[in-house]
């Protein structure tokens, strides 16, 4: 079976059964406590701690979706039968509506009748100081005639909280084999029966102080992998072979004998266009840095394949062609030229430092460029020193995957002294951040939130009024160039506002001088500036605009530019702003130009308040 009749057949046997179709949410997660999507149940939360209610959303209890997913957790395995970065969880989800009968014999029926394949065996949770053996899914799977039920522990098949806290529970798996004959994994049910306050490794760990609480209402989140139900499906032995890979992957690569390299360059790619698709850039930090990670990764791999560049961005031609079918990806074409760019200025940049990188590598450990798997070094150990990578990593670029893949390409196995490493790279930062401080005045920052900086009172004073500018920038923005316009970062120091914001292409002067215009008329009416605290999934419904990779608490402040019979701006924010917009001063926009491919800056100031 094809995926897409996999995606097809999947959404609506759910959506006979009373589940409504809810798309995939962004690969950019609501959730602050997650750099990015990492499954279905995400976007979802909050239906499981009523925080919000899923028949005035949905008109349902049950949802049912395919949902983007990004785990950087098993990139050491990527290039194995099973595993990836970016992968297509489908998902059946409930919050009150049906628990673990259900939820199983559902399962049992898309897996064995809808699919027609057979079950291999199938896991449930065998209990533990603080819960009970799943007693009730063994029951239900044994009416099924499943034979082969075994029970594992908290570390397999005990759900931990997505993210920092949040809900959690026993979980039943399916197994099933491929063509090589390997039990894979494809489905995991997991029964949302606990709240943790805290993180899964928190949870396992066991000296936590924290208690599992019982949720109030109880619920079903399942994933299964479209990539793994198609290699099963269509009688492969990995997942490349499957239709998700083999339209563009053999065609570029060929029968290189080099499986583990091609296959770490197709993820990786496919991985990157996904991101950049939902408005990531790469950079050196949070999920940009991810991204930057993968597609710095790729070009090394295709370098070492002896392949040009311009291979690579066939390479991504042909993931956008093949994907853009799907109604959820439909903006894979529409970011096309966008998503290419993006990639070839970052490739450009690493160019310029990768073949000196490569030198200064071989340079401290010589032996390796002359050393081969057939010289009888097969899986020798190597050792580099932390020392070494920070220096190819600040210098260079080089992140310790690449590292570890060079010493692979010798049929090494790698050992760094990775806590070392992240050590330096901590040093490095605070050395940074001293020498911020000290262009603030040599005093330390009187006010450093990331955005704002300023060294002194009056500099705080100035950036204050800077930021509620910023705000109106914002909200001007929209009203000219549309709600297409997204936010990308803001920096605010006591000379200027920076502000960057998605939009593909130029501003006209008219454009410029309109968004300016609409400011002053703000700064003109002296709206005054309001503050309400709200639950974040009220805040972000109520229109207010916010950073799309913000990291919100729960409860969340909103700031409100306007008047009874205006509202100018509503944004989410911690602060701090003027009290009225008088106090701004003339608003003037110094500069726009881009910032990155699909991004827009602006610099502005304000004078004489």
């Amino acid at each position: 079976m094809g995926s897409s009749e996999i995606r097809r057949k999947f959404l609506e046997f759910f959506e006979a059964r009373g589940h409504a179709v809810v798309s995939s949410s962004s690969l950019i997660p609501d959730d602050p406590s997650v750099l990015l999507t990492t499954a279905g149940m995400q976007q979802f939360k909050p239906y499981y701690t009523g925080e919000a209610d899923p028949i005035k959303d949905f008109n349902s209890k049950n949802t049912v979706s395919i949902q983007k997913s990004f785990r950087t957790s098993d990139i050491d395995e990527v290039g194995d039968e099973s595993h990836l970065t970016f992968f297509e969880m489908l998902g059946n989800f409930s919050f009150g509506g049906y628990f673990k009968e259900d939820a199983i014999k559902w399962a049992h029926e898309f897996i064995t009748k809808v699919m027609g394949l057979p079950i291999s065996y199938v896991t449930i949770f065998k209990g533990s100081e603080t819960v009970p053996k799943d007693e009730k899914s063994r029951e239900v799977w044994g009416s099924l005639e499943v034979d082969d039920i075994r029970e594992e522990g908290m570390e397999d098949v005990f759900w931990g909280p997505t993210g920092s806290s949040g809900p959690c529970g026993p979980t039943t798996e399916i197994y099933c084999k491929n063509a090589a004959g390997q039990n894979v994994e494809v489905w995991n049910i997991v029964f949302n029966q606990f709240y943790f306050p805290g993180s899964r490794e928190e949870l396992l760990s066991g000296t936590s102080d924290k208690k599992l609480e019982p949720l109030k209402i109880p619920g079903v989140d399942t994933g299964m992998g479209l990539e793994r139900l198609a290699m099963i499906s269509q009688g492969k032995k990995n997942i490349f072979e499957t239709d998700l890979f083999e339209p563009f992957h053999p065609r570029l690569f060929g029968d290189l004998g080099n499986e583990r390299e091609t296959r770490i360059v197709a993820d990786h790619l496919r991985a990157s266009v996904f991101l950049l698709s939902d408005g990531i850039r790469p950079s050196n930090k949070g999920a940009g840095y991810i991204l930057r990670r993968l597609l710095r990764r790729a070009v090394v791999q295709n370098d070492q394949l002896g392949f040009p560049q311009e291979s690579l961005v066939r390479f991504i031609e042909s993931i956008i062609e093949l994907y853009r079918f799907f109604p959820d990806y439909e903006n894979l074409k529409s970011n096309k030229e966008i998503i290419v760019k993006e990639f070839n200025s970052e490739v450009d940049k690493f160019l310029s430092t990768f073949g000196r990188g490569l030198k200064e590598f071989y340079r401290l450990y010589p032996d390796w460029k002359t050393e081969s798997i057939s010289s009888g070094h097969v899986h020798r150990a190597k050792v580099v020193l932390a020392d070494d990578a920070f220096n190819l990593h600040q210098s260079c670029g080089f992140t310790l995957d690449m590292i570890k893949d060079l010493a692979r390409r010798t049929g090494h196995i790698v050992h760094i002294n990775e806590s070392e490493f992240e050590s330096l790279i901590k040093k490095h930062q605070e050395v940074s951040r001293a020498g911020v401080e000290k262009k603030f005045g040599g005093h330390g920052l009187v006010l450093d939130t990331g955005e704002l900086k300023a060294g002194s009172e009056e500099e705080l004073k100035i950036v204050t009024r800077l930021h509620t500018a910023t705000h109106l920038l914002n909200a001007a923005l929209h009203k000219v160039l549309g709600e297409s316009v997204e936010q990308r970062g803001s920096d605010i120091t006591a000379e200027r506002t920076r502000f960057d914001f998605l939009f593909p292409r130029k501003l006209t002067r008219e454009e410029i001088k309109k968004i300016e215009d609409l400011v002053n008329y703000a700064i003109s009416k002296d709206f005054s500036v309001s503050v309400g605290e709200f639950p974040l999934e009220e805040a972000k419904k109520s229109g207010a605009l916010f950073f799309y990779k913000g990291h919100y608490p729960a409860r969340v402040k909103v700031y409100t530019v306007g008047d009874a019979d205006e509202v100018f701006s509503k944004e989410l924010c911690g602060g701090p702003h003027v009290l009225r917009t008088g106090e701004i001063g003339r608003f003037k926009i110094e500069k726009e130009e881009s910032s990155s491919a699909g991004v827009r800056r602006i610099r502005a100031t304000v004078s004489g308040a």
